[in-house]
């Protein structure tokens, strides 16, 4: 069987991922309300009463809102790296200590049919992570929340099928929007957020190295348009001599609707 991946939803006001191998189900973050998380994917038929194992990037809440109920009401194990569960657990409530689970960023772990290494990303958290996930045959990658994409980042998301990158902001937008100095100023810096323009390069590069498929991620409500994203990643990947959609699929995830099932 395959790798199955959902967006639940991506964006500033939540986040969260499911993948699922076999009878293997998680989460990479859940920052929607437990409720929101059922109702999205109750439209393609998924029950959370035998998920694996919630992963937490980061402990920003639109990554975690839901977390604390999701675990308590499907007893379901939640893995965070030390210093991110120092910073969050005051967030989530009673959480069973045999549910709270840690890892290391570069310390491959498992989960049922589900191999995951994480990998640090440079992001105004405590300790963000990104993970590169796979079955021993099939890989796909989740980097968001990274103000930069270092060698090490693309170490581990190279050569994945299916990469969620995060196209946060159009730079011109940012500046001239509505934000205050000091917030524009953490979002443009390399502890903040990916813009159009870098996840343009990052995608090129991802192309080369045999990446099929770039859904672009965690888009800026008030910076950020769906199709401006995509068409200065597109843009950007021509430039380079990749096409989208030809040499590779590229498609923005919208922030509040589940996505289609993609499978790799």
């Amino acid at each position: 069987m395959s790798i199955r991946y959902i967006s639940v939803a991506s964006g500033s006001s939540g986040n969260c991922h499911y993948i699922e191998k076999s009878k293997t189900k998680i989460l990479v973050d859940a920052g929607l309300s437990g409720k929101k998380i059922e109702e999205h994917l109750r439209q393609h038929h998924v029950d959370l009463a035998t998920l694996g194992g919630i992963m937490v990037t980061h402990e920003h809440s639109d990554h975690i809102k839901g977390v604390g109920i999701i675990s308590r009401r499907y007893d379901v194990p939640v893995f965070a790296t030390t210093k991110t569960w120092e910073s969050m657990e005051n967030c989530l409530g009673k959480i069973k200590p045999e549910n709270k689970r840690v890892f290391t960023p570069y310390e491959s772990f498992s989960i049922g049919d589900i191999e995951i290494n994480p990998f640090s990303t440079s992001h105004d958290a405590v300790d963000s992570c990104g993970f590169a996930i796979s079955d021993g045959k099939n890989k796909l990658s989740i980097a968001t929340d990274l103000g930069c994409v270092t060698d090490k980042v693309m170490e581990y998301i190279s050569h994945s099928e299916l990469v969620i990158l995060e196209s946060n902001h159009d730079e011109q937008m940012l500046k001239m929007g509505s934000y205050p100095y000091y917030l524009k100023q953490r979002v443009l810096s390399e502890f903040g957020h990916l813009s159009n323009a870098d996840a343009g390069d990052v995608a090129a590069n991802l192309a080369k190295l045999g990446t099929k498929a770039v859904l672009l991620a965690h888009l800026s409500q008030e910076n950020n348009m769906p199709v401006l994203a995509y068409q200065t990643v597109a843009s950007i990947m021509e430039e380079q001599g990749v096409y989208a959609n030809k040499d590779m699929d590229l498609m923005v995830l919208e922030r509040s609707r589940v996505s289609d099932i993609f499978i790799i």
